[in-house]
């Protein structure tokens, strides 16, 4: 059974570091695109970054770049997104998802693209 499983969500100060995982499992991993998303309290979830595992190339949203930096660990089916620099305004539930058989040579993040959801785990940031 194909799936993916968020964790490494927590409480950060403005201005430290968080690193989430992404673990699938039931897929051909190199023919997939994982992106992670994320959604604020009242607000649609949106799009952060992604990655096409059969060529690394990667997406991320204006608002995170140089800031976060998605990346993949093929030995363990594991992708991460490692959150530098957090803003009080990065607090939301973060998903990952899968995009198997995606076409193309670069991942997008636009959530209709993605059939696999995981649980969501929680980033907070506040002093």
């Amino acid at each position: 059974q194909a799936q993916v499983v968020e964790s490494g969500g927590g409480l950060v100060q403005p201005g430290g570091s968080l690193t989430l995982s992404c673990a699938a499992s039931g897929f051909t991993f190199d023919s997939v695109d994982i992106g992670w998303f994320r959604q604020a309290p009242g607000k649609k979830r949106e799009g952060v970054s992604c990655i096409k595992l059969r060529n690394d190339n990667t997406n991320y949203v204006d608002s995170v770049k140089g800031r976060f930096t998605i990346s993949r660990d093929n030995a363990k089916n594991t992708v991460y997104l490692k959150m530098n620099s957090l803003k009080p305004e990065d607090t939301a539930v973060y998903y990952c998802a899968a995009r198997p058989r995606a076409p193309g040579d670069w991942c997008l993040i636009t959530l209709t693209n993605y059939n696999y959801w995981g649980q969501g785990t929680q980033v907070t940031v506040s002093s």
